[in-house]
């Protein structure tokens, strides 16, 4: 016979046979925050253990709320990020309240680290990208290819691809004042030997091919990103498929003179009804890019650019997008800055603006099953970089809002799926 005493003692000891988590760790990434970048990196490498993690989604300024593990907790003393320990009855308050119908807040399981490429040439040194230099700031492993692993199909290999700031048009990123410079002369040569080694008469033919396999990569559910050259000349180069408008001091032919009509707008990621430069000797590639005046007249202390609000609950994806502790980030100029508006796709969700102005700074869009963003400017903590310029010391840039936006992108795609609502 069961009696009541001897039912609870049953129940006492299944209970403390059921694994629990006693103590969560909360890393906020508000302005208690002492390491904000490395903060990504520790959830990165937590999610590399085969451990899953919570973004509570503007919980003071994005937070991560992870295992109170031993070793997590000593990467987090080690990389000098802070972070709050939290009692299960503290993390289900948290939680529950986070979870309420009334607040702007939602929390998305990060479930798998992606396998991250970065498409950039040899050559490149970290401090030449943006990206390159928050990935190794804060830790995350990536690996580099371009254009033969590409043709090759070693894309399949990847969840999420950053292209470095590239001309996929063909035209060595339209820097025709620096074509004795040794390291242009180089860059030509290696481009050029490519092209002959894949069986293409020119540069532009070898791009247009890298740019028609990406864009089946991210159809077939790639997660892409770019800066700078990288966002308008990868549309360029779709919406040019088969067109030469490339100038005869790139390519020794001259371009097709129904080049403008036979553009293709339709096959675009983000961008429409642009019209390419077909000047050698012009420094930009279209006239996509919004960032008039030119840089040397714009003013770094008043050059700044907001953040859009996003639901939450509704719109999980943009939301991760723009997770920061501030929601006006300082401007930063490049080859492209940022997109005119009026040339943007109406179906293309806008991530941030600079206010007053016709210039949409960042912004992303689905396309088949994967996404792409493109973020315009160059270095978020170098507001005007120049070729040789010393690299960015990120340790002076801790806390850095424009680099949190680049290192959002590679958490987004280790979140579980929910079905965007809008």
């Amino acid at each position: 016979m069961i009696t009541r005493r001897s039912f609870l003692f049953f129940l006492l000891i299944l209970a403390s046979a059921i694994p629990t988590r006693s103590q969560d760790v909360l890393v906020p990434m508000d302005d208690a925050q002492s390491a904000h970048l490395k903060a990504y990196g520790v959830t990165f490498w937590t999610l590399l253990q085969g451990v899953e993690a919570d973004w509570l989604l503007n919980y003071r300024g994005g937070s991560f709320l992870l295992p109170a593990e031993p070793a997590i907790l000593n990467e987090l003393r080690v990389r000098g990020v802070s972070f709050e320990t939290l009692s299960g009855g503290q993390v289900a308050s948290l939680l529950s309240a986070i979870e309420q119908e009334d607040s702007n807040m939602s929390t998305v399981r990060l479930e798998k680290a992606p396998r991250i490429a970065v498409y950039a040439p040899d050559q490149t040194l970290p401090w030449d990208d943006a990206v390159l230099l928050a990935l190794t700031y804060a830790e995350v492993p990536y690996e580099m290819i371009y254009d033969t692993q590409i043709l090759e199909g070693e894309l399949a290999n990847y969840d999420w691809l950053h292209l470095h700031h590239e001309d996929f048009t063909g035209q060595y990123g339209k820097f025709f004042s620096y074509r004795t410079s040794s390291w242009y002369i180089e860059q030509q040569r290696q481009a050029e030997a490519t092209a002959r080694s894949r069986g293409f008469r020119k540069v532009s033919e070898l791009k247009g091919s890298v740019v028609e396999t990406i864009r089946r990569y991210v159809g077939e559910g790639g997660f892409m990103f770019a800066m700078c050259s990288g966002t308008d000349t990868f549309d360029i180069a779709q919406a040019a498929f088969g067109v030469d408008i490339v100038p005869s001091e790139y390519d020794g032919d001259p371009i097709d003179p129904d080049a403008l009509s036979r553009l293709d707008y339709s096959r675009t990621f983000a961008f429409q009804d642009f019209r390419p430069s077909f000047n050698a000797r012009e420094y930009e590639h279209a006239n996509i890019d919004a960032g008039a005046p030119p840089p040397q007249l714009r003013d770094p202390l008043i050059d700044y650019f907001t953040l859009f609000e996003f639901s939450a609950k509704w719109d999980p994806v943009p939301t991760m997008l723009t997770q920061n502790h501030v929601s006006t980030v300082k401007g930063f100029i490049g080859q492209t800055t940022n997109f005119r508006k009026a040339i943007v796709k109406p179906e293309v969700v806008i991530l941030a603006e600079a206010p007053g102005r016709d210039e949409i700074r960042y912004l992303h869009g689905p396309f088949g099953q994967g996404t792409f963003t493109f973020y315009g400017g160059h270095d978020p903590e170098d507001y005007q970089h120049f070729v040789g310029d010393p690299p960015t010391d990120l340790n002076l840039h801790k806390h850095s809002p424009g680099y949190r936006l680049i290192l959002n992108n590679i958490l987004f795609p280790a979140a579980r799926k929910k079905k965007q609502k809008t």
